[in-house]
């Protein structure tokens, strides 16, 4: 009987393990898949039109995610990466004749972004091909975008958003006060801004002084762009948006020379045939942003690095529910461009910063590391939508600071920022504490009391201590001396135009100009380009199973809307640094 028993437990274990191992081998084969679905480079045909879906949101670049395709999901959003690249190469692509754009429910998280996304289109045009834009509706965002293209069409019960620009902030004091909970700050400069989401009512003086001038100088450079494309003056554009032709009846984006021809769908593709000399009949070769996807990883040439480095920094990657944003993860990113620096086929590293800020000690790291790969070879830093207080602090040690006219820089300062849970605790929960210490200062930091005066007074000497690294950090990078970056610091917000004025920027341009500046301080001029971080493989990310883009988190973030950004710090406040450099919270610019 007990052998009996044996058997039939071995047989059900071999059982088991079999259906295992072939549940593994189906697993892996589905995802091969899937994989080998998405790795197919679809040849382009003659007399093509790439086609341009703007819907989502830009961002600097969109991560596959091996678990969203395995669900089936579509991605959402566009790489500015893979935009810019794609233009490039259909410009110099003979099959290509035009692009075709068609704007949707589109947003970007900068302006800087869609400014550079435009030159983009701009530079494709000098090809003497052909970019059309078409819309049921256009978000300004969409329509900047879209105003450089050759002909704006719109469908004829079409809407086109123009309004102008606003910066809203979310002011949660009061909310907090409900709870029993109040932020202690200790700070430095008097534009320093970010603490005041969590301890003021409304904008301080500074602040909204601040905000209007990098508001007007980024619309500024919206409307003379959009009127140099559209032969419209900026004057009528400011008009145009104080009367609110967003509700204008579609006949009237005519008049205003907004658009060019209101059209449906049917008729677009006649349009669109007749560019292309095509029959009515015929159908239009058309190709994606994916299809035009180089593999760039296998390149053993003389290489320019660039390296993307966006969202908040942090010292580690936060995790849990709110954990799943892009982040610059301090040691991540310095072991990142060790290996860079010792890299031999790599002769120069553009390093391209889209992020407000955040921990100073991560941030004070990746300068050190920045300064050590610069002794090696020359680092240029291309600025994106924002390269503010911590992502200014990285940006400084570069040899070459490039960064578009509507990018947010500057706001060199610091500030800690330490959650009392007193009046929670006591008032409103009910509970008492006792303590015993060794020392006077034993139970520092405890959150479940107000800080006294003596130690307010010794965080202050620590916030302004490093203060006094963060303006010696700038003034070594940018040769100024110390009292000349105290005079532009105090936590001021700027646009790369009014940066370059006061030297905290080189040069005006996108990511192409940084990378030929890059390749004149390496003093080559055959070379190829390669990105870094290398993409996840779909094995590794199997292997951590922690799939980024969390669906709660997701939902969230669509839900709250302005208030996610700001709910999310509280979150994961208690891990985050204490000390931190970075902008307000969340800028809402719409």
């Amino acid at each position: 009987m007990k052998d009996f028993l044996k058997h039939v437990l071995a047989t059900i274990i071999g059982i088991f393990l079999f259906g295992l191992i072939t549940i593994a081998f189906a697993f892996i084969s589905i995802v091969g898949m899937v994989l080998s679905t998405t790795d197919d480079k679809t040849e382009v045909k003659d007399n093509s039109v790439l086609v341009v879906n703007l819907s989502g949101q830009l961002t600097e670049r969109v991560e596959e995610n091996i678990f969203s395709q395995l669900r089936g999901e579509v991605q959402q959003g566009i790489g500015l990466d893979d935009f810019i690249k794609g233009l490039k190469e259909a410009k110099g692509d003979d099959k290509i004749k035009g692009i075709y754009i068609e704007a949707g429910l589109f947003s970007s998280n900068s302006y800087a972004s869609l400014q550079e996304a435009r030159n983009a289109i701009l530079d494709f045009k000098k090809s003497g091909k052909w970019v059309v834009a078409y819309g049921d509706s256009y978000t300004q965002g969409a329509y900047y975008l879209a105003s450089a293209a050759d002909k704006v069409w719109l469908n004829p019960q079409g809407m086109i958003d123009w309004h102008g620009l606003a910066a809203q902030r979310v002011y949660l004091k009061d909310m907090l006060g409900k709870f029993g909970i109040k932020m202690q700050v200790s700070k430095v400069g008097a534009y320093k801004s970010a603490t005041e989401t969590f301890t003021e009512e409304k904008m301080s003086d500074s602040d909204r002084a601040q905000t209007t001038a990098y508001l007007t100088s980024i619309w500024n450079n919206i409307t003379k762009e959009v009127s140099n494309s559209r032969k419209v003056s900026v004057a009528k554009l400011n008009e145009y948006a104080d009367s609110m032709i967003t509700f204008a009846a579609p006949t009237d984006y005519i008049k205003y020379k907004m658009a060019d021809k209101l059209l449906y769908t049917d008729q677009v593709k006649k349009e669109v045939k007749q560019l292309l000399g095509e029959k009515a009949d015929d159908d239009i070769n058309q190709v994606s942003l994916a299809d035009m996807k180089i593999d760039d990883t296998n390149l053993d040439d003389e290489k320019i690095a660039i390296y993307y480095a966006y969202g908040d920094i942090v010292d580690n990657q936060i995790a849990g529910l709110f954990g799943n944003n892009h982040v610059i993860a301090g040691k991540q990113v310095c072991s990142d461009l060790e290996e860079m620096m010792n890299d031999d086929n790599i002769k120069a590293v553009v390093i391209r910063i889209n992020s407000g800020g955040g921990s100073a000690y991560a941030s004070e790291q990746m300068w050190h590391q920045i300064m050590e790969l610069k002794k090696v070879k020359p680092v240029v830093v291309s600025m994106g939508g924002y390269a503010a207080s911590g992502g200014y602090y990285m940006s400084a040690p570069a040899n070459w600071i490039v960064a578009e006219p509507t990018t947010i820089t500057g706001s060199i300062g610091i500030f800690g920022m330490f959650p009392d849970y007193s009046g929670l605790a006591t008032e409103k929960l009910g509970l008492k504490f006792d303590q015993v210490v060794t020392n006077k200062n034993a139970a520092f930091g405890s959150n479940v009391r107000p800080f006294n005066p003596e130690e307010m007074r010794m965080i202050q000497a620590y916030i302004d201590r490093g203060y006094a690294t963060f303006k010696n950090r700038v003034a070594q990078g940018r040769k100024m001396t110390i009292q000349q970056v105290e005079n532009l610091a105090q936590g001021h917000v700027y646009t790369g135009e009014d940066a370059l004025k006061i030297k905290l920027v080189d040069q005006l341009g996108g990511l192409d100009v940084a990378v030929a500046k890059a390749a004149q301080l390496a003093q080559i001029d055959d070379y190829c380009t390669q990105s870094y971080p290398k993409p996840t493989s779909w094995f590794e990310q199997i292997m951590e199973m922690e799939p980024t883009g969390n669906y709660l988190d997701e939902q969230l973030r669509a839900g709250l809307g302005n208030l996610y950004e700001p709910f999310s710090f509280l979150r994961t406040l208690n891990q985050q640094s204490a000390i931190q450099a970075r902008l307000p919270y969340y800028i809402n610019i719409n």
